[in-house]
């Protein structure tokens, strides 16, 4: 359910590029992830800070997106959140000493060398996804980067996801009772 939750305003939007083209489905997307964010705030009481940066950004560039009637701000707004996520891990490693992605992943005990290794994977992911992003969006069809950024990006995730799970899964610290 969390992540139909997730992917919510993403597979709205999808279908309304299908249905009515890229304006439309800007402009669902934004609706989308204000409800999303209503949704999230009467299920749980609380709003995680990803779901709102994530609002923040559809809301600007899908809003320059519509207002200035140019596609290519809405194409930005997966590479300058995947640039910010990175770069949120990246700072809190770097400039506090933190591996941000630990309290993301609350209740699963590692060694601390594990949790850097688990934190640059993500940097190094989300800059990949960053770049193919760029790529995908300025070098092909608006209909192919749409396909690219719904099944692709989501394909990506769940592998990434799964091959950290697997990589995980060897690292777990039994804690004492």
């Amino acid at each position: 359910m969390q992540l139909l939750a997730d992917y919510f305003p993403l597979l709205l939007f999808f279908i309304a590029f299908k249905w009515q083209g890229i304006y439309v489905a800007t402009a669902v997307a934004i609706v989308a992830s204000v409800v999303q964010i209503a949704w999230l705030r009467w299920k749980r009481g609380r709003v995680a800070p990803v779901h709102w940066l994530s609002l923040a950004i559809i809301v600007v560039f899908g809003g320059a997106t519509l207002i200035l009637h140019n596609e290519v701000f809405i194409k930005w707004k997966p590479t300058v959140l995947y640039g910010l996520f990175g770069s949120i891990l990246a700072v809190g490693r770097l400039g506090f000493g933190r591996n941000l992605i630990s309290y993301v992943m609350q209740g699963i005990a590692l060694p601390a060398t594990v949790w850097t290794r688990v934190t640059w994977s993500w940097v190094a992911f989300f800059a990949f996804m960053a770049l193919l992003n760029s790529y995908v969006a300025f070098n092909y069809s608006t209909d192919t980067w749409v396909n690219f950024k719904v099944w692709g990006g989501i394909g990506l995730f769940l592998a990434f996801a799964l091959a950290q799970g697997l990589f995980l899964s060897r690292h777990l610290v039994e804690e004492p009772r």
